[in-house]
């Protein structure tokens, strides 16, 4: 059973990674509908929220419906960091998740994200400090290290327990790969064995088909696995992971149908929550994985993926849907 502080999470939770223009309420939503345990908000710029600037406040939406979530937040001054932990309580979430993880350059250069693995010593202090000046429990999300020659994240795992977070979130990559490579969970299973170690351990990185979800809980030992890449477009991985989890059956595929009704449920929730730009081109990054399999699908990608009029893209899920009605998929 996995818990962090109060909060029940059952066995072996599954996780929904914070992901930039990805992780929105309204794909959120659809990701809870098909079993996903825990989520987090986009990670969200400590130094905007502290300004109260638009796109970094609009991201403490959160909805019953969506709970347990948590905010993840990131930055690399103390204080900043200190006065963003009260605005995110102000907020009530479940949890307040630090970013030590994202390897972009814009965040990695201001020491924010991976670039602060650079001086463990600093992230150890700033997140002693964030648990201090919050009442919610305080969780990580980090990778193994900078790069091959800095990878101290079993040590790193037990400073970070001992200032007090309450669960911790490795990717098994390093900083410098990105997400290039095949992300290594020997490291994740080395700090489960660590008799030292009392918090949940989740592992994240390259989980995207129920049969590794099992393979990595059963060689490795993680108490949950955080899913993100594998379920752009496709919040269908969670109940696909749980069933077989639970029951060594592989779930048939969604449908034809399903994927169209949900990529237009996820289109329209889009629209409504943004504005009707931001709702269009965030919706880009989904389609492929919505329709992956279907032959000769790349001219209604295309579509899909360079109109801006909102009547014209769901004019073009529709003709998908009436276009492969014959075909297995849709069965």
């Amino acid at each position: 059973m996995a818990k962090i502080a109060n909060i029940d999470l059952g066995d072996f939770p599954l996780l929904l990674a914070p992901m930039e223009d990805v992780s929105d309420p309204p794909f959120r939503a659809l990701c809870k509908k098909q079993g996903c345990d825990m989520m987090y908000t986009e990670f969200i710029s400590v130094e905007g929220l502290i300004r109260d600037a638009y796109k970094s406040v609009e991201k403490l939406d959160i909805y019953d419906e969506e709970r347990p979530i948590g905010i993840q937040i990131f930055g690399a001054e103390i204080d900043s960091m200190r006065r963003a932990a009260e605005i995110v309580e102000e907020a009530k979430p479940e949890v307040l998740d630090i970013n030590f993880g994202c390897p972009v350059k814009k965040v990695v250069c201001k020491m924010a994200g991976a670039g602060i693995l650079q001086d463990i010593p600093k992230m150890v202090k700033l997140t002693e400090e964030i648990v201090k000046a919050t009442n919610l429990p305080v969780t990580v999300k980090t990778r193994l290290g900078w790069d091959d020659n800095t990878i101290f994240i079993e040590d790193v795992a037990e400073r970070l327990q001992d200032v007090g977070i309450q669960a911790l979130s490795i990717h098994g990559r390093t900083r410098k790969q990105m997400y290039k490579g095949e992300a290594d969970w020997t490291k994740i299973g080395k700090i489960k064995e660590n008799p030292r170690i009392h918090i949940p351990i989740f592992g994240n990185g390259d989980i995207n088909s129920p049969q590794k979800a099992l393979e990595y809980k059963e060689r490795y030992g993680v108490d949950g696995v955080m899913i993100g890449r594998a379920s752009i477009g496709y919040p269908w991985i969670f109940r696909e992971i749980k069933h077989y989890v639970a029951t060594g059956e592989i779930l048939d595929p969604p449908t034809l149908d399903e994927r169209v009704d949900m990529a237009i449920q996820h289109l329209t929730h889009s629209l409504e929550w943004k504005n009707e730009r931001l709702g269009v081109l965030e919706m880009r990054r989904h389609y492929t994985n919505y329709f992956r399999g279907l032959p000769n699908i790349k001219h209604f990608r295309s579509k899909l993926v360079t109109s801006l009029v909102p009547a014209e893209i769901f004019e073009t899920l529709e003709l998908i849907r009436s276009t492969y009605a014959g075909h297995p998929m849709a069965c």
